[in-house]
């Protein structure tokens, strides 16, 4: 018997004081680098997008990379990447942390249209409310003096 898995991650994490950082016109090309490191790390992209501010992804993770490595290794090799292009003057780090949510793989699509529509959503909401919001969605205990 050969053993099997199938768990999506829906991670979130943040610039550095959630300064809005990421333009828009050089998004496209921080997704494609993002998506490179998951796929090096044998993981399978679903979506990914963002806003100025943070970014959203979903991918599944293989079950030899342990999740604070992956996220790890996501947020180090961009960071050191938007650094090194210059397409990204105001941008100094990410913010310590991350959200990492699972999702059952029938809620794909909804995950995948959420992302999806950030732009939207963010005209509307903003990343503080939205990441309170899916904290208590998902019954994550948070303690206030460090969520923002």
């Amino acid at each position: 018997m050969t053993s099997y898995r199938q768990i999506l991650y829906h991670i979130v994490f943040c610039t550095y004081n959630r300064e809005n950082t990421i333009s828009q016109d050089q998004e496209e090309s921080l997704f494609r680098f993002i998506h490179g490191v998951i796929k090096k790390r044998k993981g399978f992209l679903y979506r990914i997008n963002g806003h100025e501010n943070h970014l959203h992804i979903l991918s599944d993770l293989h079950p030899t990379i342990a999740l604070a490595d992956f996220i790890k290794e996501i947020k180090t090799a961009s960071n050191s990447w938007m650094k090194e292009t210059g397409k990204y003057p105001l941008f100094t780090s990410w913010a310590d942390g991350y959200c990492a949510l699972t999702y059952t793989y029938r809620d794909k699509e909804l995950i995948i249209s959420y992302i999806k529509n950030q732009k939207e959503h963010h005209q509307k909401v903003t990343f503080e409310e939205e990441y309170r919001a899916l904290l208590n969605e998902h019954g994550v205990v948070v303690d206030e003096r460090y969520l923002f």
